[in-house]
């Protein structure tokens, strides 16, 4: 599994970027403008929830249907030309991609942006099969530059880098030497890539939504280097989750629809481009040679459990763009290239608890994630189901929590004892009080304390207030 990619654990990530100010800063300032643009867009369009309600009925009826509408694309991709390939595990989607690449002799990739495919770690597979690999996606492109950073947001990879360090990457890896100013540096990487997508052999895309009653695959982009990933190499790959399919272009129309808008607040993006299948006598452009890689990668273990909804996600990060946990930790906290509240949902899934389980515990339960889902899907929900497993199931929760929960639940049962703790709480507390707050506590309290305070203990108690008021009755 090549999800996770931090050797730290989450409590020594969190640290280290909740103290990166800029990243916060960044973040923050993207989550409000995003999100902003989004509430813009919904309004535009009207009926906003019953959009909603039809893209959460298309996503539900797909994945009830699922077995029917992939046999049905395989089918109709294969009557165009095209080869299908489905992948059980994360290894064996990058060994078929690899191999394909072998038996074409390939020598250099241009890639589109693809979340499955850092999910399945494609592009260190086949660096070590002696390939050369380049990112066309300017976020993307960023991050591979500087040392292969890896993704912070699903669709703004780059998020926690300012203009200024870019210029600092690309000067130090491109031959960079103007100013840091966005359209400098982006006509730079323009000239850089363009003529890699020219040498290339082999382009390899993601999937935004696959089409079963054509054999169609679809992609939603702001910049034109999908177009151009997908129209000039001789070979063509596209690896797609296996429940990014939709049943015909009526249902891709409203989730394009609510797909752009949801992720930055436009009606169309600048591309949503179908291709079906290799090029055909009268194309002038295309692929010579379409593999297509359905992943399932623990994606059919989830189906018909209480998780199955969280695969109806169309990736438009609609719910990164309004946590607060988010907002403060930011992408890389989260160790895996599923960030956000989807990611919290979706690691442990796909990459298990041994991994993941903390992420769960990465949210307020605020239910700002749900409302901003485009597709309607539970996520604060799914996090409460995660915790619950998590603890009751799975038993792995910290001793000293378990024994802490232990010692409240038999002090709280028990009338005597919690009367007599309910009187000594405010005594006891007085070491860490000052000026009427908590502000440094010990134990599980030192992290609150570290950056907010508690108000101290009063000193009567609700019951005995209670009392007095009702006259001593």
């Amino acid at each position: 599994m090549a999800m996770k990619f931090s050797k730290k654990n989450f409590t020594d990530r969190t640290k280290d970027n909740i103290s990166d100010d800029f990243m916060r800063q960044a973040v923050a300032s993207a989550q409000e403008r995003l999100h902003g643009r989004r509430l813009d867009a919904a309004e535009e369009l009207g009926s906003w929830e019953e959009w909603r309600s039809h893209g959460e009925e298309i996503r539900q009826h797909v994945l009830e249907n699922l077995d029917y509408y992939l046999h049905q694309l395989s089918e109709n991709v294969a009557k165009r030309g095209g080869h299908v390939f489905f992948a059980k595990t994360a290894e064996e989607a990058s060994d078929y991609v690899r191999e394909v690449i072998k038996k074409k002799d390939g020598k250099k990739v241009v890639k589109s942006k693809s979340m499955v495919t850092e999910e399945i770690n494609l592009n260190s597979v086949l660096e070590e099969a002696g390939c050369e690999v380049i990112e066309t996606d300017l976020g993307e492109y960023i991050l591979q530059v500087d040392d292969h950073d890896p993704p912070s947001h699903i669709i703004a990879p780059a998020l926690h880098k300012n203009r200024e360090q870019i210029r600092e990457v690309f000067a130090e890896k491109l031959d960079y030497h103007k100013t840091s100013k966005p359209e400098e540096l982006a006509l730079h990487a323009r000239e850089k890539l363009r003529q890699e997508f020219l040498d290339a052999d082999i382009g390899i895309t993601g999937c935004n939504f696959a089409i079963a009653e054509t054999g169609s695959i679809s992609l939603v982009t702001n910049e034109g280097n999908a177009r151009l990933v997908t129209a000039l190499p001789k070979t063509q790959i596209t690896v797609m989750g296996m429940e990014r399919v939709v049943p015909s272009f009526e249902e891709f129309e409203v989730l394009v629809s609510l797909l752009t808008r949801s992720a930055v607040g436009q009606k169309l993006t600048s591309y949503v481009t179908a291709l079906t299948g290799p090029r055909e006598e009268r194309d002038v452009d295309g692929p010579e040679e379409f593999h297509l890689v359905i992943v399932d990668n623990g994606r059919s273990k989830i189906l018909g459990t209480e998780f199955q909804s969280v695969l109806q996600c169309i990736r438009c990060a609609a719910c990164v763009n309004v946590c607060p946990v988010y907002r403060h930790i930011g992408g890389h906290s989260y160790g895996s290239i599923y960030s956000g509240p989807i990611g919290a949902v979706l690691s442990p899934l796909l990459g298990g608890y041994d991994d993941f389980k903390e992420l769960p515990f990465a949210s307020t339960l605020c239910g700002a994630c749900t409302d901003a889902c485009p597709v309607k899907i539970p996520l604060h929900g799914l996090l409460h189901t995660h915790r619950r497993i998590i603890v009751e199931e799975e038993g792995r929760s910290p001793i000293s929590e378990k024994l802490a929960m232990k010692a409240f639940g038999i002090g709280a049962s028990s009338n005597p004892l919690y009367s007599m703790g309910s009187k000594v709480a405010s005594t006891a507390m007085k070491p860490l009080t000052k000026n009427d707050r908590i502000s440094k506590g010990p134990g599980p309290l030192k992290d609150w304390t570290d950056l907010r305070e508690f108000p101290a203990v009063g000193n009567t108690r609700f019951r005995d207030w209670f009392y007095d008021q009702k006259g001593g009755k």
